[in-house]
């Protein structure tokens, strides 16, 4: 009799967790398709040719986007530029090449503080470092982006390299390859996969980053080429945003905008899974 009564109890308590579970994923899933339905609803109707081919013109009082999506374009290169030769070294030094392990659990421990310092401190140490001595532009906001994204290359960089088995290593060694060709030649074509994410998921990042650029990029909204335009003050897609809906009152220009940078996203993180995927088949294979 007592072991049916505990059995009984074990089956409710898996039915109530299972329950429990569903509620969660449920209302997780809600939410996100809610507020992605809301976004886009709201968004999507505002999305003009004009919108995103012009710039604003305070003559005739219309509205355009197309010097931020540039903006935003420049930025992003330029970060990456920078960020990923950074990230990638400096993962390879730590996984492939120094032996003390204890300076090695320090880098770490430090690169995980920085992602986890929020993004408006970013922007007052970038105002601090780079603004004051390359004046308000794209490029301070992108060495900051720099600073930010680091980390983020650096793990996804690490654990990818881990992921190389050893056997790998010792039959190149065996065959009489250097360190270095070892690691250019076997073990990073073998890990490609989590750069390549990491890069997808340091883009999204730059996307949606708003605070950091507030204080290092400024607002303009000029049209420039990629080499005046990294030396020039410019809002991004994020600051932009901002900028309309908080300071000009322009909310439909505002949820255009959203659904842009929502579209966008979607994007990012579907290029990142694929890619990943993409990856791991062909080394399976």
């Amino acid at each position: 009799m007592q072991t049916n009564t505990m059995k009984g109890k074990r089956k409710a308590y898996i039915a109530t967790m299972r329950i429990l579970m569903w509620v969660s994923t449920a209302l997780t899933a809600a939410l996100v398709v809610f507020l992605m339905g809301y976004v886009l609803y709201k968004g999507l109707p505002n999305i003009t040719w004009q919108l995103l081919s012009t710039k604003p013109s305070y003559l005739t009082e219309s509205i355009g986007i197309l010097p931020d999506i540039l903006n935003t374009v420049y930025i992003v290169l330029a970060t990456l530029v920078i960020v990923l030769p950074l990230g990638v070294g400096a993962a390879v030094y730590l996984t492939e090449y120094a032996a003390n392990k204890r300076i090695v659990g320090m880098i770490e421990y430090a690169t995980e503080t920085l992602s986890g310092i929020p993004s408006i401190i970013y922007g007052l140490v970038g105002m601090l470092l780079f603004s004051n001595n390359m004046g308000t532009c794209l490029m301070a906001g992108s060495l900051t982006l720099v600073i930010m994204n680091l980390p983020t290359i650096m793990r996804t960089t690490q654990e990818s390299l881990k992921t190389v088995p050893q056997s790998y290593r010792e039959g190149a060694f065996g065959l009489g390859a250097g360190k270095w060709r070892v690691i250019r030649t076997v073990v990073l074509p073998n890990c490609v996969d989590g750069v390549i994410t990491g890069c997808i998921l340091t883009v999204g990042r730059i996307l949606g980053e708003s605070a950091a650029l507030l204080f290092t990029a400024g607002f303009a909204h000029a049209v420039n080429g990629i080499v005046d335009g990294l030396a020039s003050p410019g809002a991004t897609l994020t600051v932009a945003l901002y900028v309309y809906a908080k300071e000009q009152g322009e909310f439909g220009v505002a949820f255009a905008i959203a659904a842009i940078l929502m579209i966008m996203t979607v994007l990012i993180n579907l290029s990142a899974t694929l890619v990943g995927k993409y990856y791991r088949n062909r080394r399976s294979i």
